[in-house]
C-alpha cells in the first residue's frame, strides 16, 4: 500500500484544433474527469497491480462528488476531509500530446491539514508519495510534513517550475535535504532548478526522450502521443511499484489518450 497526499480536483483536457479565434468558436477535442496529481499517482499505482490510498481534502459540492466516486470506482482508498469550498479544476492545454500548459485553480486542496490527519489513515501504508505541490502552501504543507513523520519511507515529484520558483528553489531544496526522500522525480528543467539532494535518487523525465537515472538515460518505448497530461503521474506510479521499465511503460500507456487517469 502506498499512501499518496495531495490535491484531488477536476481535470479538463482541451486539445486545440488551432490558435484561438477572439470573440467567437475555436474547435477543440476535450475531456474531462478526476484528476490532480496525487489522484493521478494514485490511481496509476491501482491500474498497474498495486495498492494505494489517496489522502486529500475534498469539497461537499457535485464535483467532489463525482471525482470522489470516479477514484473509489478505480480502486483507490480515500481518506481526509470534506471540506466548505469548492473543488478545485485545473485546465490543460494539450499541444497533441507534445507538451501541456495548466490553468491551474486548487480548490480546497490546499486546505488539508495536520489537524485533520488521522493515524489510522497510515495503517498498512509501507510508502509516502508526495507531489512538490503539498509541500508549497499552507495549509497541506504542514499536513505534508506530519505524514512524513508517519511514514519516513519518501518519495516526493518536484511537480512545476513556476511553483519551485514561487517557493523559492533553495528554500525547496533544503526541505528536501531535510526531508531526506529516497527519490526525487523531476523533469529537466525543475530538476536544474533544484539540484540533487544528498543521499536521494534523482530521476529525471526526458518526456519522449525517457528518463535519467544515476548518470544513464533510458528510452521510452515508442507511442502515438496524444495528450501529455499524467505521463509523469504514471511514470512515478510505475517506477514505486517495479522500476525503470514499469514506469516507461505506464507513461508510454498514458500518452496514447486523452486525460491523465488510466
Amino acid at each position: 500500500m502506498i499512501c499518496v497526499l495531495g490535491d484531488a480536483h477536476l481535470d479538463v483536457i482541451v486539445s486545440l484544433a488551432g490558435p484561438v479565434e477572439p470573440e467567437t468558436d475555436t474547435p477543440a477535442t476535450a475531456w474531462a474527469g478526476a484528476g490532480g496529481q496525487a489522484a493521478n499517482v494514485a490511481a496509476w499505482i491501482v491500474a498497474l497491480g498495486g495498492r494505494a490510498r489517496l489522502i486529500a481534502a475534498r469539497a461537499a459540492d457535485s464535483a467532489g462528488g463525482m471525482v470522489a466516486g470516479e477514484l473509489t470506482s478505480r480502486g483507490v482508498e480515500l481518506a481526509g476531509p470534506v471540506l466548505p469550498g469548492r473543488t478545485g479544476v485545473v485546465v490543460s492545454l494539450s499541444d497533441g500530446g507534445r507538451s501541456r500548459s495548466m490553468l491551474t485553480d486548487r480548490g480546497v486542496g490546499t486546505e488539508l491539514a495536520a489537524a485533520h490527519l488521522a493515524d489510522e489513515w497510515f495503517d498498512g501504508c509501507t510508502r509516502l508519495h508526495l507531489p512538490g505541490y503539498s509541500l508549497i502552501r499552507e495549509p497541506v504543507a504542514g499536513a505534508a510534513l506530519a505524514a512524513a513523520r508517519h511514514l519516513p519511507r519518501l518519495s516526493v515529484d518536484l511537480s512545476s517550475t513556476a511553483a519551485l520558483r514561487d517557493y523559492g528553489a533553495e528554500r525547496f531544496r533544503a526541505l528536501l535535504i531535510r526531508l531526506r526522500p529516497e527519490v526525487v522525480f523531476g523533469t529537466e528543467a525543475e530538476a536544474e532548478l533544484v539540484g540533487e539532494i544528498p543521499g536521494s535518487e534523482m530521476v529525471v523525465k526526458l518526456g519522449p526522450r525517457g528518463v535519467r537515472v544515476g548518470g544513464a538515460t533510458h528510452a521510452a518505448p515508442s507511442a502515438r502521443a496524444v495528450d501529455a497530461t499524467g505521463a509523469g503521474d504514471a511514470f512515478a506510479a510505475g517506477y514505486l511499484l517495479g522500476g525503470v521499465r514499469l514506469g516507461l511503460d505506464a507513461a508510454a500507456r498514458a500518452v496514447a489518450g486523452m486525460g491523465a487517469m488510466p
